[in-house]
C-alpha cells in the first residue's frame, strides 16, 4: 500500500504508535481475543492494550484492574428492536447496567472483562451490530441525521447510503492503518443535524442543476476536528450524487492514509493536512485520487442549525405517523430503562429507537391514535418529552469515573449543575452546556454556548482540586460558525453551579426577548462576559 512505501523505509519520520502499527495491524487484535479470554487479562502484553481500540474498547481507570468500556457503532443513530433488546441485556449481563449514548450516536458500556468479550461480540453478531473501528486509527461510525427515512426536513433518505458507506469499511484492512482516528457525517437534514464542520468529513445537502435537471446530492467539507487544536471543516469545490458518495469517501480516506501526517500523533488528524493544502489543492489531489472530475459546487441546502434535539411529537413525512423526540438526562441510562424503552417502541411504533448525538432518544413510527397512550407510559417520567431547560440542553463526555484521560468527574457533575440551575433561574430560551473532562473533547465542548473543561487547580486549603475553565459563544449556525471563547479564571467543582447561575442572571437581566446566548455573546462581547465573571469570582 501506498502509505507502507512513503513511511516504512524511515521509521525515524514516525510516532512510536506508527512503528508499533507496522509490526502489527490494529485489526489483527480481533484474532487474539479469543486466546486473551482464555487465558486471563494477565496474558494480554502491555504493548496490545492499544490495538484493543480498533475492536471498540479502551481500558477504564486504573488500567491495570482489567476492566474495558466499549462503543458499539451506530451508523446515523438508528436501533432496531432486536438490537435495542441485546444491548439492554449485555449491559444487564455484563456491564453492571450503565448504558451511555455518545456525542457520536453510539452505545456506550463499562465494566467489561476479556473473558466476556467473545460472548458479547457473539451477541452484537447476531443482530447485525459491531463495535469494530468504533475507537482507533481507522474510519469511525458514521454519524448523521436520527431522523433519516422519516424526516420533513431531509432532502432524501440517507440511511442506505450511510450503511453502505459503514459496510465498506468495517474490518478493512486497506484503511486499518489511518495516521489517527477518521470521523465522517452524511446528512441530507437541512437543519445540519450531522455537525458538519466537526468531522474529519461530512457530506451536507445541495442540489445542482446538470444537464438541464435539477439533482439532489451532496457539498464535501474536510478537516474539522476538535481536541485541544480545534478546526472547522473547509468546504471543497465539488459536488456529489448519492451514488457517488462511497467512492468519493474512499478517495479522501485514500488520501487521508496515503499523505496524512505521521510524525507527530498531536499532529496527525486529517485537519492538519487540510490546514496545510488548502481547499483548492485538496480538490485536486482528490480528483487524481478518484479518476474523475466532479462538477463544481451546487447550491447549499443547510439552513439554520439543529444541534441534535428534536423533543416533543412532531408528523413524519409518512402521513398519519409521528416521532416523539426525549431527553435521555447526560446521555446516561440503565439496562432495565433500555428494555422499557425497547418495549413501549414496539407497542407504539415499529420498535426502532434512534440515537442523536445530543446524547438523547427519538421513537419513530407512532401513528396519530396512539400518541397520547405513548406519552402515558410511566418511563417517560425520568427519560421525559419536555425537559426543563438546563437538564434538556446538557451534555457530558464520560468523565474520571472510567476514562484515564479526564482530569475531573462530569456526568454527575453536569447532571447536577443542571438540576441546581433549574430549580434556580428560569430562562426563555435554552443554553447549551457541555462538559469535558479533558482537553480532547469528546462532549464537543468547543461548540457549546457554555462549554466547561475540566482542569485541576492548586489552593492553599486543599491543595489540587477539581475546577473548570468556562467557554461562552461556540456554534455550528450556518454563516457564524465558530468555536466558544475562553474566559480567564477557574472555577472549583463546588463552587460552579453558583457562579453560573450569577452568570444566567447576568444573561436574563440584559438579553432582548428571545435572544439566544449565542447572539447575547456576539452583542455584548467576550469581555463584558470577562468583566462579570471576574466580580462574581471575587465574591464568590
Amino acid at each position: 500500500m501506498a502509505y507502507e512505501k512513503i513511511w516504512a523505509n524511515d521509521e525515524s519520520k514516525l510516532s512510536k504508535e506508527e512503528i508499533h502499527k507496522l509490526k502489527k495491524d490494529g485489526l489483527d487484535i480481533l484474532n487474539d481475543i479469543d486466546r486473551y479470554a482464555k487465558e486471563g487479562f494477565a496474558s494480554i502484553p502491555q504493548e496490545d492494550w492499544g490495538h484493543f481500540k480498533w475492536a471498540g474498547l479502551y481500558l477504564q481507570k486504573p488500567k491495570e484492574a482489567g476492566y474495558f468500556m466499549m462503543r458499539v457503532n451506530i451508523p446515523t443513530g438508528i436501533i432496531t428492536n432486536e438490537q435495542a433488546i441485546t444491548l439492554a441485556n449485555i449491559g444487564k449481563d455484563y456491564g453492571r447496567g450503565v448504558i451511555d449514548i455518545t456525542t457520536r450516536q453510539a452505545i456506550q458500556f463499562h465494566w467489561l472483562t476479556i473473558e466476556q468479550l467473545p460472548d458479547i461480540y457473539k451477541r452484537l453478531g447476531e443482530v447485525g451490530l459491531s463495535s469494530i473501528g468504533a475507537c482507533g486509527d481507522i474510519p469511525r461510525t458514521i454519524v448523521g441525521n436520527p431522523l433519516a427515512g422519516i424526516d420533513r426536513n431531509e432532502l432524501m433518505d440517507t440511511r442506505a447510503i450511510v450503511n453502505e458507506v459503514y459496510d465498506f469499511f468495517q474490518r478493512n484492512e486497506d484503511f486499518s492503518n489511518l495516521p489517527r482516528k477518521f470521523k465522517m457525517s452524511i446528512s441530507a437534514n437541512v437543519q445540519n443535524a450531522g455537525h458538519d464542520l466537526i468531522n474529519c468529513l461530512a457530506f451536507t445537502p445541495a442540489t445542482k442543476e446538470i444537464n438541464g435537471v435539477e439533482q439532489i446530492g451532496f457539498h464535501v467539507k474536510v478537516g474539522g476536528g476538535l481536541s485541544s487544536k480545534p478546526y472547522l471543516a473547509e468546504e471543497l469545490d465539488v459536488f456529489v450524487l448519492p451514488d457517488q458518495v462511497k467512492d468519493v469517501a474512499i478517495a479522501i480516506t485514500t488520501i487521508y492514509r496515503d499523505y496524512g501526517y505521521r510524525q507527530k500523533r498531536h499532529r496527525a488528524r486529517l485537519k492538519f493536512l487540510m490546514a496545510d493544502w488548502g481547499p483548492e489543492k485538496f480538490r485536486e489531489k482528490l480528483i487524481e485520487v478518484y479518476g474523475h472530475e466532479l462538477p463544481s459546487k451546487g447550491v447549499d441546502k443547510l439552513e439554520k442549525w439543529n444541534a441534535g434535539y428534536f423533543y416533543g411529537v412532531h408528523e413524519q413525512k409518512q402521513a398519519g405517523l409521528n416521532y416523539a423526540g426525549f431527553n435521555v438526562p447526560v446521555g446516561r441510562m440503565n439496562s432495565e430503562e433500555l428494555i422499557t424503552l425497547a418495549e413501549v417502541a414496539k407497542k407504539y411504533g415499529n420498535g426502532e429507537i434512534r440515537t442523536c448525538n445530543s446524547q438523547n432518544i427519538v421513537i419513530p413510527n407512532v401513528p396519530d391514535e396512539k400518541i397520547a397512550a405513548l406519552i402515558a407510559e410511566p418511563i417517560f417520567e425520568k427519560i421525559t418529552l419536555q425537559p426543563k431547560s438546563f437538564i434538556g440542553y446538557s451534555v457530558s463526555c464520560t468523565g474520571i469515573e472510567y476514562c484515564n484521560l479526564a482530569l475531573v468527574e462530569t456526568k454527575e457533575t453536569t447532571r447536577k449543575l443542571a438540576e441546581y440551575l433549574d430549580d434556580h433561574i428560569q430562562l426563555d430560551v435554552p443554553v447549551r452546556i457541555h462538559m469535558v473532562g479533558c482537553p480532547n473533547s469528546c462532549g464537543q465542548r468547543q461548540i457549546a454556548d457554555i462549554g466547561l473543561q475540566g482542569v485541576l487547580m492548586k489552593t492553599k486549603e486543599a491543595g489540587m482540586v477539581e475546577a473548570f475553565e468556562i467557554y461562552v459563544g461556540g456554534t455550528l449556525e450556518k454563516e457564524h460558525a465558530q468555536f466558544n471563547e475562553k474566559l480567564k479564571g477557574r472555577v472549583m467543582s463546588e463552587k460552579l453551579p453558583t457562579v453560573l447561575k450569577d452568570l444566567f442572571k447576568f444573561f436574563k437581566a440584559e438579553k432582548i426577548a428571545g435572544e439566544t446566548f449565542y447572539d447575547f455573546v456576539q452583542r455584548v462581547g467576550v469581555a463584558t462576559l470577562q468583566g462579570q465573571l471576574d466580580n462574581i469570582l471575587a465574591e464568590a
